[in-house]
């Protein structure tokens, strides 16, 4: 992360890829970063939208010899909206503002954001920092680029403490335009002058880059597609019929050709269906056709859903007679309870009567619906991770094709973690609008060379060999791409939770370097009670996590639509909705190996790591006793 423009300084993101983050800088962000990197000694790093475990402040420096700043820029201008200070009840000052007539609080106060982000660091993020003195190495700052630093002072000044406004106001410097004009940078940063500090070393630096790292799904949304030209000739082109299916082994490019595919004819004025099973794949494939995408206009002509929620809506489309047909399906149905006993109940009365509505009814409706004049048609219809799908439900989305559309399905039948894939048989598949044979990706371009040896070592012990698609490297890139493999096998019963999250805290010791953040940490689980108590313990050590699992120990339908890698939290979610993502940084617990779907699960999971030129990390845990052997031939035991 080294700048060109600045020598050896660090800066994150990149100044030259400022310009393509997905909140843009104001225009007093860019003045103060400006400011920064021309005044700033080189020793100075500068973190920009820092994820810092989901606070994420404006920006924060860091020197391992001197200290952390961490500031807040606000463009406000205060002579075209006012602002004010009153007091509550407990005599607290509260800052108000007026917009057209209409008074409000000022939430987040930026005073008190600072505060929070000076604590956080002092007590989470820099553990090392001394218990008292520690908060001498942190300066708070808070900067208006456009207002008089008078005013700017009488506004805020009632909302700090007495040390920060009068013991210790050069660890909450208050400062406005003059300083910004006239690149007063001790005035803005008081502490800039400092050349080192006895309370300030590496461990406290090494301690908190981890959370200021750019994590690496936010830094390749800003980086264009990366295909070959076996990928761009699918992405490029359609077939006379319009009907095309491609398969191929795990980071083979399947999602990659059908995003460009997507990007390419929502720019030609085409509207697109995206159809996936996992709710949490949508965020993925919009990324990736943003990716592929010159411009913002293709969200409006690109629809993403999984197959059931378009179910659903074309009922509703479909008319009134036909959405009442859709809840009739569910009378009946209680919710799942929140009790663990009363949900082994539920699933013993419940789950097969609602699998069959999921899997039959409700498809057999839609598929009828669909033929409505109301129902929204498309342009093409694109069908990711195909080997999870049924065939009915391939027919019923095809009734939403206009006349001469487009529609492509891709699937890996290795990743049958459903039982659906063996029936995509060629007969079957020539009453689906295909003719020919499948198209074939075979390169993986995701997986580091030993991670993809253990991989097609573990599909070829434990998988039905008819349905086995390996991966094959790319030629020449086994030696580029270096990883840690780590196995940590259980005794059969004993609880995982404690070993994933000591993991855990172990990959915490990766980040911060070799372009690696927390946020890239991924913890992957077959079982949700497991999964659940993790995301527990980790928040017990303010760690917090975006998960797709709710206080139940289930997964809930709220947060898989709110799951998605660029979130500044670490990950935690099942092997189930990981599918089609990918990261350098993963955790996968498994529990169970003794059926078919569950060996693919598993496969599934070991093919998420993400390649690198700068490392990736991979550890299990396991308590399945089938997988003891398999384990023990990893390069690296726990």
């Amino acid at each position: 992360m080294t700048n060109t423009d600045l020598g050896v300084r660090i800066v994150s993101p990149h100044l030259g890829e400022l310009s393509k983050l997905r909140q843009p800088l104001t225009r007093g962000e860019r003045a103060v970063l400006d400011l920064f990197a021309r005044k700033l000694d080189p020793e100075w790093e500068i973190y920009v939208q820092p994820h810092l475990n989901g606070l994420r402040p404006d920006l924060v420096l860091l020197n391992p010899n001197v200290g952390i700043g961490v500031f807040e820029v606000k463009d406000w201008d205060l002579s075209a909206m006012s602002y004010w200070n009153e007091r509550d009840r407990a005599n607290k000052a509260i800052l108000r503002a007026n917009h057209d007539g209409r008074a409000f609080d000022v939430w987040p106060n930026p005073v008190l954001q600072l505060r929070r982000y000076k604590e956080e660091i002092h007590q989470l993020y820099c553990p090392r920092l001394n218990e008292r003195s520690g908060f001498a190495v942190i300066t708070a700052g808070l900067i208006f680029p456009f207002a008089e630093r008078d005013r700017v002072k009488a506004l805020m000044t009632p909302h700090q403490s007495r040390e920060e406004a009068e013991n210790y106001p050069q660890y909450s410097p208050i400062s406005g335009q003059e300083a910004i004009a006239g690149d007063r940078l001790e005035e803005i940063f008081p502490e800039s002058r400092r050349r080192s500090s006895r309370y300030m070393n590496a461990a406290h630096a090494d301690d908190l880059r981890g959370w200021l790292t750019e994590p690496d799904f936010s830094a390749c949304q800003r980086r264009p597609l990366e295909m070959d030209a076996r990928q761009r000739s699918l992405a490029d082109t359609r077939t006379e019929s319009g009907y095309r299916r491609i398969k191929g082994p795990a980071g083979s490019g399947k999602s990659l050709v059908l995003a460009a595919r997507a990007a390419k004819l929502a720019a030609a004025g085409k509207s697109v269906l995206i159809a996936t099973y996992n709710i949490t794949l949508w965020h993925y494939l919009r990324d990736l056709v943003a990716r592929a995408s010159d411009g913002p206009g293709w969200s409006d002509r690109i629809t993403t859903l999984n197959f059931h929620e378009w179910c659903r809506r074309t009922c509703y489309e479909a008319g009134e007679i036909w959405s009442s047909e859709y809840s009739e399906l569910f009378r009946g149905v209680p919710e799942k309870p929140d009790d663990p006993q009363l949900r082994k109940q539920w699933r013993e009365m419940w789950q097969a009567k609602v699998d069959r509505i999921l899997n039959l009814d409700v498809p057999d409706l839609a598929s009828r619906a669909v033929g409505e004049q109301g129902v929204t048609r498309y342009d093409a219809i694109f069908v990711d991770e195909g080997q999870d799908y049924r065939l009915p439900w391939w027919n019923a989305l095809r009734g939403a094709l206009r006349d001469g559309g487009e529609c492509i399905l891709v699937a890996d039948a290795t990743q049958d973690v459903y039982g659906t894939a063996n029936a995509w048989t060629d007969n079957v598949m020539e009453g689906a609008g295909f003719s020919g044979g499948w198209v074939e990706l075979k390169t993986s371009y995701r997986l580091p060379g030993d991670a993809m040896d253990m991989a097609r070592a573990f599909a070829s012990e434990f998988l039905p060999q008819d349905s086995v698609d390996l991966p094959r490297p790319e030629q020449g890139s086994l030696a580029l791409h270096p990883c840690t493999l780590r196995w940590v096998q259980r005794d059969p019963g004993a609880t995982a939770t404690a070993s994933c999250v000591e993991e855990v805290l172990l990959m915490l010791k990766r980040t911060g370097r070799d372009g690696l953040a927390n946020a890239d940490i991924c913890i992957l689980t077959d079982d949700q009670i497991v999964g659940a108590e993790v995301v527990h313990l980790l928040q017990e050590k303010h760690i917090r996590a975006v998960t797709t699992f709710d206080a139940r120990g289930v997964e809930s339908k709220r947060n898989k639509m709110g799951f998605w890698m660029g979130d500044a939290r670490v990950k935690a979610t099942t092997l189930h909705s990981f599918k089609g993502w990918e990261s350098r940084l993963l955790v996968v617990h498994i529990s169970r190996a003794f059926t078919d779907e569950a060996r693919a699960l598993i496969y599934a999971g070991l093919t998420r790591l993400k390649r690198s030129v700068e490392g990736s990390h991979l550890t299990v845990v396991c308590t399945a006793p089938e997988l003891a052997g398999f384990g023990r031939r990893w390069p690296e035991q726990g």
